[in-house]
Formats: structure tokens, sequence, C-alpha cells
């Protein structure tokens, strides 16, 4: 019995520990062969890529990108524009009225509010984007390269609904310059890499993926279609380049979420080339208009239409005189579709009126009263568009700003002129302070020329090298009379 019960208990303990076994000590031992085996050759062990090289090779991209783009990539400082009162400007109230003095008499204090961004040159003849944000209401604005040289720039012009700006530079030779991509191209995943003066910390570089495509609704600008990256993007780096791997520029960065961590937002490089294209043609942006105040589609408000959420946008309004009107739109009007495009949402419909040419007809299907129907407006030129800018203080390096007249202004001003270009602002210091003009003055010609917009005058001084003089014929109010100036620009830094 004893041996029983032992036999049973060894047999229990076993049980409990087979599960623990490993399994090769579970298996019955194979019959060992009478003889010994011939040892078979063990088989080569896969062959794996070195995992180092394979991240040297992307490292060494990077490193690429930076060295090829850093030389385009600029810093855009600006000394913004500031009012102050001095001892004149009482009589200028009486003399002009407030309207006229502060837009045309206004005093700026000598010391100014500074600021800085990044731009990236994407011309050898030093055509550079930046943001609007970055040079709004600035008096002077310098740009300084990578090897250290600094250039007065001049504002070609700029386009808020976009928060795009372009700056130009005279330079002794061509310029270092970005090549561009095509964004419309673009994937989520691919790699981004941002370049830019971050907090003043000049030529930092950034590496991401690109996180979204076509973000709007950002609150940044009217028109927005946003590369959304997680490449760090910080105060500072608004207006410089974000690149592929190839180092072609992809975006023009211009956002961030404050309040999150690796969401910033680009200027797809397409769209800032087509605002770019129009503000060196025109000094600013065309775009189309139909003349209708839209809203998004919720789900409450499609219901009483007759369509679904997010199919079209409503017409809230149509503004009377408009395209809108002429062709027949209505308010309460659904519009589902332009020129074969499903429209979705109000950025949709934004996007693709402005882009059409004004003269241009498009096509639209409506849902009215729940039935489709089609419609043919021909689009017009969008009213309110920024104006052509002014020459900048600083820019050319004669630091000065001015106008053209406005309607109306010459005979409110009791000048004996109607055409010419009025003096706003002198940089103290500037070549134009030498030279002894001021606000209020009226530039007639140029070289014996005459000119009449600010464009005008931007261009001939443009073409006066560095170190020489333009002659100015000058109309001086107050009795003055006119005068020739000899205004020299500087041989710049």
């Amino acid at each position: 019995m004893r041996l029983s019960m032992k036999v049973i208990a060894v047999l229990v303990v076993g049980l409990v520990l087979w599960p623990a076994l490993p399994a090769r000590a579970q298996a019955p031992s194979p019959a060992r062969p009478s003889r010994p085996a011939p040892a078979r050759p063990e088989s080569p062990p896969p062959v794996r890529p070195d995992a180092r090289a394979m991240l040297r090779v992307l490292e060494d991209a990077f490193s690429a990108v930076a060295d090829r783009v850093t030389p385009a990539v600029v810093n855009v400082s600006t000394v913004a524009q500031k009012s102050s009162s001095s001892g004149d400007d009482d009589r200028h109230r009486e003399l002009f009225g407030d309207d006229l003095d502060e837009r045309y008499f206004r005093r700026r204090p000598r010391e100014d509010g500074r600021a800085s961004g990044s731009g990236v040159i994407v011309d050898p003849k030093g055509y550079i984007l930046t943001n609007n944000h970055v040079i709004e209401n600035a008096r002077e604005i310098t740009v300084r390269l990578s090897d250290s040289r600094k250039f007065s720039a001049t504002l070609v012009g700029r386009d808020p609904k976009t928060d795009l700006a372009v700056l130009k530079v005279q330079a002794p030779a061509p310029l270092p310059v970005a090549e561009l991509a095509d964004s419309d191209r673009l994937r989520v995943g691919q790699w981004a890499i941002a370049i830019g003066n971050p907090f003043g910390l000049d030529r930092t570089v950034t590496v991401g993926i690109i996180s979204a495509t076509a973000r709007n609704r950002v609150g940044v600008a009217t028109y927005e279609n946003f590369i959304q990256t997680d490449a760090s993007i910080n105060p500072g780096n608004s207006g410089g380049p974000l690149l592929n791997l190839d180092g072609k520029v992809i975006g023009i960065n211009t956002a961030i979420v404050a309040a999150g961590q690796g969401i910033g937002f680009s200027i797809p490089i397409n769209e800032a080339k087509a605002v770019m294209a129009q503000l060196i043609a025109k000094g600013r942006v065309v775009r189309g208009w139909l003349g209708v105040v839209i809203q998004d589609l919720t789900d409450e408000l499609a219901s009483s239409f007759g369509v679904r959420e997010r199919e079209g946008v409503l017409v809230a309004d149509v503004m009377k005189g408009g395209p809108a009107e002429t062709a027949g739109l209505r308010a309460g009007d659904v519009v589902v579709e332009l020129n074969g495009t499903r429209i979705h949402e109000v950025p949709d419909l934004q996007r693709h009126i402005a882009n059409v040419a004004p003269g241009q007809r498009v096509r639209l299907v409506v849902v009215r009263e729940g039935a489709p129907q089609r419609v043919t407006v021909t689009v017009a030129e969008m009213p309110g568009e920024e104006p052509p800018p002014a020459a900048q203080a600083g820019s050319e390096g004669f630091g000065l700003q001015v106008e053209a007249l406005a309607p109306g202004a010459a005979e409110r001003l009791n000048l004996p002129m109607s055409q010419g270009v009025l003096v706003v602002d002198i940089a103290t210091g500037g070549p134009a302070d030498r030279a002894g003009l001021r606000r209020g003055d009226v530039i007639l010609e140029v070289g014996r020329q005459p000119v009449s917009d600010a464009r005008t005058l931007s261009q001939a001084l443009g073409a006066v090298p560095a170190g020489e003089a333009a002659l100015l014929y000058v109309h001086r109010p107050g009795g003055v009379g006119n005068q020739f100036v000899v205004l020299e620009r500087g041989a710049g830094p």
C-alpha cells in the first residue's frame, strides 16, 4: 500500500509540473543512432541590411537639404510704423482736417518697434517670398543673408487674404535661390523640413512629416488651403520655407497652434507662386467675385433646403448689382456644383471663384426649392482688393514712403496739380531726410521723367546704382512752389 501511495504521489507531482517543463523536456528522447550521423553544414544566416547605414543615408539627405537651401533662406527684420504727435499736428489738423492729417502728416517716433521673421529667395534677381504679417505696417525692411550681407528691401506687393508678401532686393550679383516643387503632388506621411529663424536663432533646421493637406478654417487668412506639418515651427519661422527631401520648397511656413505640439501650417507653394506672379506683375492680386454671402449647411439647415449636410453651400444673401444677381441667383439657393466640381463647404466655393479670371463665365448647379437648376454667371473682379503698395521707407535705399494722390486729395490739399506722388513718411537720417524732402511734398519727376504712381517712382529709383543720385522735381506746399532735389542712394551695407 505504501508503495502504491508513493507511486500515486509521484504521478500527481509529475502531472502538475508537466506544463511548466520546456517543450524539449516534454518530448520523448529520440532513439540514439548506433553511430553518430555525419555533421551537416549549417545554413548561412539571412543577410540583413545595415541599420546604421540606412540611417546615415537619411542623415546625409537631411544635411544635403540644409546645405543646399540655407543660403537662400533670409532673415527679414522690420521697423514698424508708430504714430506720435508734435507741435505741427494741430496746425495740420486745422488746415487739412483730422482725416488728411492722420493720413499724410502723422509723425513717427525716433525709436520704432522692431520685429523679425524669415523669407526665401526664389529668383536670382532678388525676389523673396515671405508672410504678409511679417512686413505688415513696416516702415523699414532689412534682409540679411546667411553670409551676413544686408540689403534694404522693397515691398513689391502683399496679399493679406493669403498672408503672402513679395520683397525685392538689389544685389550686385545673382543671389542663391531655392527651387520650387509641385505642392499638388504632396502625400501625407512625406518628410518635411523647415528652415527659418525662430526666436532669432538664425537658420534653424527642423524635420517632421506632412501631417495633412488642404487644411482650412485655421483662422489665419481669408483663403486657407494649408499643409499641416509636425516639423517644429515657432515664432520667427514665419515666411521661411517648408521643403521636401529633394530640397525643393513645398510651402511657406505661416502659422502654428500655440496650445498644441507639432501642429504647424504652411501655404502650398503652388498657391504662393500664383499670388507672387500677380504681385510682381500688378502689385496686387486680382480675384474673381460672385457677389454673394454664403454659409455652410448644418444638418438642420440642409433638411430645410432639401439637401444633405455638406452637400453644397447656402446663399444667404445676393449683393445688389453683383454678378450673381444679374445671373438670377437668389437667397436660399444651394450651390452644389461649379464647372462640374462638387462643392461641399464655403472654402471650396471661395477658392474656386477666386481663381477665376474676371470676365469668364462659370456654370453653377444650384438646388432651389428642392429642384436642381443650372445657372451661368459672368464672374467680376473682387472689389476692395489690396491697393498697389507705396514705395516703402527704406525701399531702394532711399528711406521714404509715398502714395499716389488719392481722388480729390489735390484739391483738398490746395495742390496745383492732380498727378504726382505724395511723400507720406521719411526715415529719420536716411537719404530722403538728408536731401531735405518733407512729408507733404509731391514728387512730380524723377530724372526729368514724370511719375504718376508709387510703382513708377519705385522703378525709377530702383534703376539708380548704389552710391549715385537721382534728380527729383518736387512741389512743396505752403507757397514755396516747385524745386529740384538731388536724392543720393546709399551704398548699402
